[in-house]
């Protein structure tokens, strides 16, 4: 059973977009467009698309770097807008938040229902804390947690572990537990030989 949340309305999708390359660029020095299709898992065109909107509003400046290359920075504007984007959809998400909590644990009743005893968790975000308090209320066992970009950190006193490594990780189910890169995530575990029937999505990720 999929219980999907329904997909971000087009006005929405752009935000989110604006507000991702805007925070990836506030955290780093310099990001080229490959950087930023590869960190936010959408095509280089539609990165593209996005730069050239942001730059025309004074969000984004572009230089020249070695290799006959581009790479973008934050201007100050950029900045404040970042942080009210941030602001906008925090009212969204807290409602995608609350929605994704309850379809967990329909989810997770569901698979214990089903015969399932090891849950693996994908994506390390807010929705991953929710998904875990909500675990606890079944005799299911989180067998462990992946995400590349927080490997390393920990996770209610587990490990996250890169998600090259979900094939040593003893499971019955892969739940994704990651809202912002919940397609991202998907590919990633399919490319990675994790069978497509054993991964379990409880909302759609915002189209590109």
């Amino acid at each position: 059973m999929n219980n999907a949340l329904p997909s971000s309305s087009p006005s929405e999708t752009g935000r989110y977009r604006d507000l991702q390359i805007l925070d990836e660029l506030s955290n780093n020095d310099a990001l080229t467009q490959r950087d930023l299709s590869k960190r936010m898992g959408i095509a280089l065109g539609l990165v593209n698309s996005y730069l050239k909107n942001l730059i025309a509003k004074g969000y984004i400046t572009v230089k020249n770097i070695p290799s006959k290359r581009y790479a973008y920075y934050l201007t100050p504007t950029g900045f404040a807008e970042k942080s009210r984007l941030a602001y906008d959809l925090l009212h969204d998400y807290t409602r995608i938040y609350r929605e994704a909590k309850n379809n967990y644990r329909q989810l997770f009743f569901e698979l214990e229902r089903s015969g399932a005893k090891r849950i693996v968790f994908a994506g390390a975000d807010e929705v991953a804390e929710f998904a875990y308090i909500t675990l606890q209320e079944t005799g299911l066992e989180l067998a462990g947690i992946v995400d590349g970009d927080r490997a390393g950190e920990q996770f209610f006193r587990m490990e996250i572990q890169p998600v090259e490594h979900i094939g040593n990780i003893p499971h019955d189910y892969i739940v994704i537990t990651s809202y912002l890169k919940s397609e991202l995530m998907t590919k990633t575990l399919l490319q990675n030989g994790i069978d497509e029937k054993s991964i379990k999505i409880v909302f759609t990720k915002p189209r590109a």
